[in-house]
């Protein structure tokens, strides 16, 4: 379902497996490939690195350090108990040896008449060292399955003691800074677990106010700042539509409308960032490959208007989300390899399965960035350095935007810079269970 006169890739190719490179040259390291002519199906990515040492040339020691490291809380409590108990069976096994040896030492044994004195020691010395070999044989026994009872025992109570906080990891988990409104709330005694919840609970409420508090004030300062704006352009714009206003003051009236449009456009920015950093209110199942289209389809002219070529392969990938958000994050990433390209340049948008994902990926000509300024790209206010085409109508939220949809979905999303010059950024989402039909879209 291409856009009417976009290039695409051959007919009938679904996604390509994924690799690194295809058939371009080897890009440099932290730099993706350009996507060659004809492969418009072969998702962008960094090269894999050089696979790490193998397992045989770790150390003992390096080994069991990092077992010692893996073995959970509750697994060292059970060992600790079990080694304490069994050191203190020990030792009273050894006590009671020594004081049944004493006892049995103490005895007075009446020696018959008819029996050899010496005969009879020999006798007594064997029966005392076979009722001590008898006992500390069943000693040791009993220790070993009372052992064995008590580290069961020692493992469930280590559970159960540490179950308070199996459930503040959880809610640590699920937290984020739009669902900052839950609260552990622990019941029980007031020992140091109910105090570490507790006390995780008050952070969380001043973090949920300050949250909270920041979105309120751009979205109402934002509100705010667009009627004076929306007069301004009322204003200029009736002036420069009078017949009797001098061409100079025109000049000036139309630098002061684009100028007014790109204060508009930031406001309408913080607005929609506002709002993409609340929980989602609407769920429903969106095809990323027919959200691409409709933005392609959209930009067409400006896209033809910038002697851009574009190619698309874009494959099914259903979502569940908000469907304004995600066209607003398709739309910001195909604008912004519009804005930020060179002269004959070139777009290529994906959109499908990568990585077991649903995925939409955008790729762009365009000046070299360096490494270490893809991370600022998504940062507010933030533009790359150098000439870009357009860049004046950036309000710079546009990857800033980007980011807060895909964290309102729970995805993730990554840019690489792109050999020759350009950019590409992927945006994955959390698999939604529904198979994607044959063919392309």
């Amino acid at each position: 379902m291409n856009p009417g006169g976009l290039a695409s890739g051959p007919a009938g190719s679904g996604p390509a497996p994924d690799r690194p490179g295809g058939d371009a040259a080897a890009a440099p390291q932290n730099e993706v490939s350009p996507t060659p002519p004809g492969e418009t199906g072969t998702w962008r990515r960094l090269a894999a690195p050089s696979s790490a040492p193998s397992a045989s040339a770790r150390t003992v020691s390096g080994r069991m350090h990092h077992f010692s490291d893996n073995i959970s809380l509750r697994a060292r409590l059970t060992l600790i108990y079990g080694m304490l108990f069994f050191a203190a069976g020990s030792l009273l096994v050894l006590l009671n040896y020594v004081i049944v040896a004493g006892v049995l030492s103490s005895l007075k044994f009446a020696t018959p008449l008819d029996v050899d004195p010496v005969v009879f020691a020999d006798y007594k010395s064997s029966y005392i060292e076979g009722v001590l070999a008898e006992t500390t044989r069943f000693s040791i026994l009993a220790l070993v399955v009372v052992g064995l009872l008590a580290v069961g025992l020692g493992y469930v109570v280590a559970g159960r003691a540490l179950s308070p906080l199996h459930k503040i990891t959880r809610i640590a988990r699920r937290l984020s800074e739009r669902s900052l409104h839950e609260r552990i709330a622990l019941s029980g005694p007031d020992d140091e677990i109910r105090e570490l919840a507790d006390t995780f609970d008050g952070m969380l409420e001043r973090l949920d106010r300050a949250f909270d508090g920041q979105r309120r004030f751009v979205a109402n300062a934002s509100h705010e700042l667009r009627t004076p704006l929306a007069i301004n352009r009322t204003l200029l714009e009736v002036a420069l539509a009078d017949p009797d206003t001098s061409a100079d003051l025109k000049t000036v009236g139309r630098t002061l409308l684009e100028t007014n449009e790109r204060h508009e456009r930031l406001i309408d920015g913080l607005l929609f960032l506002a709002k993409s950093d609340r929980e989602l209110d609407v769920r429903t199942q969106v095809d990323l490959g027919e959200v691409s289209a409709t933005v392609l389809s959209q930009l067409k002219s400006e896209i033809d208007g910038g002697g851009l070529r574009l190619r698309t392969d874009l494959g099914e990938a259903f979502v569940g989300g908000d469907p304004v958000l995600l066209e607003r994050l398709v739309g910001n990433l195909v604008e912004n390899a519009l804005r930020y390209n060179v002269a004959d340049g070139e777009i290529t948008v994906r959109s499908g399965i990568n990585e077991g994902s649903p995925a939409v990926q955008v790729e762009n000509s365009g000046a070299v960035i360096p490494a270490y300024e893809i991370e600022g790209l998504f940062e507010p206010f933030r533009r790359g350095s150098g000439e870009r085409l357009r860049s004046h109508r950036s309000a710079g939220l546009g990857l800033s935007i980007v980011r807060s949809v895909v964290r309102a979905h729970g995805g993730e999303v990554v840019a690489w810079a792109r050999a020759g010059g350009g950019l590409v950024v992927t945006v994955r989402f959390p698999q939604d269970g529904r198979e994607p039909a044959a063919g392309g879209r």
